[in-house]
């Protein structure tokens, strides 16, 4: 009898105008969907996705334009480094051949330096020898004036002094 009751009371499920609970929110929910789209809802959904659609279109093409600048910039840059080492090596080699150039007249410098004091040398040993010659030849002509005096005064007289006075007067 139990089963009776129970299959009674499944069967009396409360209905309205022939729908059951499920019936009615089935119908409310075509309602809500028709005033919706009565009122406009999806022009309002298609204009907020395509608001943010724009957006997005938007920052994709700042995004584009972004890295359009970023290449730029780098290829710029590109240049400009392999600019920078050229320039690096064309000054290295100039360094290079100015190194070259003061080596070879430090070089030529050293050399005619060298020739110079060599030529002072050998003035200066020129000058002594000189030197050393003309003190040798004022010590013979000093000994010979002096060996000279003392033939002189040993074989000539007054007399013979005098004579020989006058003629050397006599010769001026």
């Amino acid at each position: 009898m139990l089963d009776i009751l129970a299959a009674a009371h499944e069967a009396a499920e409360p209905t309205a105008f022939g729908l059951n609970a499920g019936g009615w929110v089935a119908v409310a929910m075509i309602v809500v969907i028709v005033l919706g789209i009565l009122a406009g809802a999806p022009r309002i959904i298609a204009g907020v996705l395509d608001g943010r659609i724009e957006g997005i279109r938007k920052q994709l093409d700042q995004a584009k334009a972004l890295r359009a600048e970023a290449e730029k910039l780098r290829d710029e840059y590109a240049k400009k480094a392999r600019e920078a080492d050229k320039e690096v090596a064309m000054l290295k080699a100039s360094a290079e051949r100015q190194a070259e150039e003061i080596v070879d007249k430090a070089k030529t410098d050293a050399a005619a330096l060298i020739e110079r004091h060599q030529a002072i040398a050998a003035d200066k040993i020129a000058s002594a020898e000189r030197a050393a010659v003309e003190e040798l030849r004022a010590k013979v002509a000093t000994a010979a004036a002096a060996a000279a005096r003392e033939l002189i005064a040993e074989k000539h007289g007054e007399a013979a002094d005098r004579k020989l006075a006058d003629e050397i007067i006599g010769g001026l």
